[in-house]
């Protein structure tokens, strides 16, 4: 009933919520994306997306799709591997950034490693720009992270706007230097931070730095400051800091999947554990299940 083409298609629609990149990441023309959704949008009779020429937001439908989609994908994926018989092998070098800590990442990677038990995964955590280094370097296969603006490489998983975030009960003093909360260099959101207060002409100082985002989170729930965060990943217990504390804007920040070089093994590996992330994207959005 549900053409495994037109549900990828969907996905990457749903991801990214926008017809523009869904074409750009699964190599299509835009028109083909519309005529898959629409198409789908036949065989399910609903509307699956509610859009306008600025817009593109999952229907009511739409989101009861998402985990429909995702699992016949899994299921027509765990299938042909069956039957074709091809058994991924050998060690894949993983990196995913800091910001997925608290996502549901691990059960994306928990059903990787149940389809693919002979792939050796190592998973390293850490700051977006370090894992880029790495990745330069040849010590890692596979990133998932942000990137900068200005930096053309990877395959979109989705795109998000830059907040400020902070504990609800903190108030910001116009004459006094904004307090950041920032990872160390060469953080990506600290830069972006930093150069969007220097554009201000806004003053700040660093009332903490941390490599790790849990150490960040308990900064800021202590009201040592501010933070530059994705908006659909605010951790609990913090709010976006009101317009009225007068922060620069920080723009939008991709979150990409960067293959590495080394041929092989790894590259199948990698394909593999990169298509497995871009059909669960959504639960990246998420957070994580309570245990």
């Amino acid at each position: 009933m549900y053409d495994p083409s037109h549900l990828r298609t969907f996905l990457a629609v749903a991801q990214t919520l926008s017809f523009t990149q869904a074409a750009r990441r699964l190599g299509l023309r835009q028109s083909t994306v519309s005529q898959h959704v629409r198409r789908l949008e036949d065989a399910a009779g609903r509307q699956l997306f509610s859009r306008d020429t600025h817009s593109v937001e999952l229907t009511e439908d739409g989101e009861a799709m998402l985990g429909f989609a995702r699992r016949l994908l899994e299921v027509h994926e765990q299938a042909t591997a069956f039957f074709t018989g091809t058994r991924l092998r050998g060690r894949l070098r993983f990196g995913a950034s800091e910001d997925f800590v608290l996502t549901r990442l691990p059960e994306i990677l928990e059903a990787f490693r149940h389809d693919h038990p002979e792939v050796d995964l190592e998973l390293t955590v850490e700051l977006s720009g370090t894992l880029h280094e790495r990745l330069t370097a040849g010590k890692l296969d596979l990133v998932l992270a942000k990137r900068r603006p200005e930096d053309p490489r990877g395959e979109p998983v989705w795109t998000d706007r830059l907040v400020w975030i902070g504990a609800e009960r903190l108030r910001l003093d116009a004459d006094r230097p904004v307090p950041l909360i920032v990872y160390p260099p060469p953080g990506i959101t600290r830069a972006l931070a930093m150069e969007a207060l220097e554009r201000e002409g806004r003053a700040w100082r660093v009332a903490c730095t941390s490599g790790s985002l849990n150490g960040l989170i308990a900064a800021a729930r202590a009201g040592l400051g501010v933070m530059a965060h994705s908006r659909r990943l605010v951790p609990p217990g913090l709010v976006r800091v009101p317009e009225r504390a007068g922060l620069p804007e920080l723009g939008e920040v991709d979150f990409v999947l960067v293959h590495g070089r080394r041929p092989g093994a790894a590259t199948s590996a990698a394909d593999a554990l990169a298509a497995a992330i871009l059909a669960g994207g959504d639960r990246l959005h998420g957070r994580a299940r309570a245990v």
